[in-house]
């Protein structure tokens, strides 16, 4: 299978690529982890979107990169998710790298995110670090995490 990875500017999305990101975000984060809450924001309004798309044109994973002060001082990479159907495939690791690696190379060193506790491990080794004490958001045990290239 043919993965092809993007990187764009919600300017730059079509309906129907944006319409496949809600989607996906809505399966992962309200459907199966049964959390109701309210996914469009605002934020996607100006958030850089990777995302990645197999052959038969089905969305597998995206992210969202939020510029500095939009959620916190730095960057912040948010809405990650893989696709069920595609979690096999180590798209997780690839879909952060490519996140990282855009939003140091535009918005500076350093990255926030809001981790589910769960996952701790996974954004650990991608060289987050926990900083701060657990904490629920939208009912679901979360940390903040914190990047720093040049500790990295």
């Amino acid at each position: 299978m043919k993965i092809n990875w993007h990187i764009k500017h919600f300017n730059e999305l079509t309906t129907e690529t944006f319409h496949d990101i809600i989607q996906l975000r809505e399966e992962i984060f309200i459907v199966e982890q049964n959390c109701p809450y309210l996914d469009v924001d605002g934020k996607d309004l100006n958030a850089t979107h990777v995302f990645a798309y197999n052959d038969k044109k089905q969305l597998l994973a995206t992210s969202r990169i939020l510029k500095p002060g939009t959620s916190y001082d730095s960057a912040s990479i948010g809405r990650v998710c893989v696709s069920q159907k595609a979690r096999r495939l180590q798209l997780g690791k690839e879909l952060m790298i490519q996140s990282i690696n855009f939003s140091t190379q535009n918005y500076g060193r350093n990255i926030t995110i809001s981790a589910q506790t769960y996952l701790l491990n996974f954004y650990s080794d991608l060289g987050f670090k926990k900083s701060g004490r657990e904490y629920l958001e939208d009912g679901i045990p979360h940390f903040k995490m914190t990047f720093n290239l040049n500790k990295f």
